[in-house]
């Protein structure tokens, strides 16, 4: 009998210890769902990095130029270009064609981005300058006025002559006839006779008398027809 009623009272220890154990998971589940639903509604609410712009921000700002210093702000100020320095980047009146000749021919183009066929290698290859066919001796000219910077025998292009124009901007004249006309430090102004195209250049030797000329703008290879109107 005794048996019986200690069982009795633990079942019911059991029962009320599992009702608590009830309360308080489902307590525990609503807290939870009410912080969830909390936070769902307050993300709209969420500051952005000032840093931070997504394409809508830069379609409505397209156009916009910001002219403004402002010394806590983390980003670079974009300021205008003007006329002027946009305009002597490649400005065709400031450079000459370098030999003095009106019968000329282009023989092989700049050609940086794709190759082409080199006659003397017998392969295709990029091409840094471009090739004016003229007879042999005929006069090089400074396409610009500038200072001799070079004075060389180049193991690809023979004799050459190197002249800084300022800005970055640089002329290169090789394949000459011989390069003794003028000296590094030398400076020249524009048309002055400089040397005599040959045939020195040795990757271009099975090709007739031709100056090879180079520009390059910081000194990268630039396309000299972008500067010279042949």
């Amino acid at each position: 009998m005794r048996q019986t009623k200690k069982k009795n009272e633990k079942d019911k220890v059991a029962i009320v210890l599992m009702l608590c154990f009830c309360v308080i998971a489902l307590t525990s589940i609503f807290t939870v769902k009410a912080n969830i639903d909390k936070l769902n509604k307050d993300t709209s609410n969420v500051p952005v990095s000032e840093n931070t712009k997504t394409a809508d921000d830069a379609k409505q700002n397209k156009g916009t130029v910001d002219t403004t210093t402002d010394s806590d702000s983390s980003l670079d100020v974009v300021k205008p270009q003007t006329i002027d320095s946009l305009n002597t980047s490649k400005d065709k009146t400031s450079f000459i064609n370098p030999v003095n000749s009106d019968k000329y021919t282009i023989t092989t183009p700049y050609s940086m981005d794709k190759l082409i066929y080199s006659v003397t290698l017998d392969q295709y290859m990029t091409h840094c300058g471009v090739d004016i066919k003229v007879p042999d001796d005929t006069q090089v000219l400074a396409v610009s006025e500038g200072t001799v910077t070079g004075v060389y025998q180049d193991d690809r292009y023979g004799h050459s002559i190197l002249i800084s124009h300022g800005n970055g901007l640089v002329s290169v004249y090789s394949n000459l006839s011989e390069a003794k006309m003028v000296e590094t430090g030398d400076t020249v102004k524009k048309g002055q006779i400089i040397g005599g195209v040959g045939s020195s250049a040795l990757f271009e030797s099975s090709e007739p008398a031709h100056l090879h000329f180079e520009m390059q703008k910081d000194g990268a290879y630039v396309n000299p027809a972008d500067y010279i109107k042949f």
